[in-house]
């Protein structure tokens, strides 16, 4: 029982960076997939770096502090060794938690600065995996989350 609890903490620490990504231009939620998702032109006025901070969900640290907390209760023969085992192994899994989903929540990207050829200039931040630069032309892809993507389109002739 006491290994099927550590293996699930072990597996819930080692998927929870690929479960939190950072938003970016090439990725879309699930729910998106299938859907309509509607579009504006626009052009890229500026952009700069920016760092995203992670929040924390508290799924990190929970996980790391059952993890830690079992395995620090292997420690030793009798009671109290292993209480004391499981107290600062718990401890110290659910600081690695922590660390661990703030480092999976956040990163570096991109703060676009966009005007629509129609509407009011705006603001996005996401990752910038098609290198997209100022004077770009772009795609806003608005679904439940608004997007950028480079305009492909045959010379821009959609309106």
């Amino acid at each position: 029982m006491i290994k099927r609890l550590v293996c699930l903490g072990l597996l819930v620490l080692g998927f929870l960076p690929t479960a939190c990504s950072m938003h970016s231009g090439a990725t879309v939620s699930r729910s998106d997939t299938g859907q309509i998702q509607h579009f504006r032109k626009g052009v890229i006025l500026s952009l700069h770096e920016v760092e995203v901070v992670g929040d924390q969900s508290g799924v990190g640290i929970g996980a790391g502090a059952v993890a830690g907390g079992l395995a620090g209760s292997k420690i030793g023969g009798d009671k109290v060794t292993s209480a004391i085992g499981a107290i600062g192994g718990a401890v110290a899994g659910g600081l690695a938690g922590a660390k661990i989903e703030e480092l999976a929540m956040g990163g570096d990207s991109i703060e676009f600065i966009v005007q629509p050829d129609n509407g009011q200039p705006f603001a996005i931040v996401q990752k910038n995996d098609e290198n997209l630069g100022v004077g770009e032309r772009v795609l806003i892809l608005e679904s439940e989350t608004t997007r950028i993507i480079r305009d492909q389109t045959s010379k821009n002739t959609v309106k």
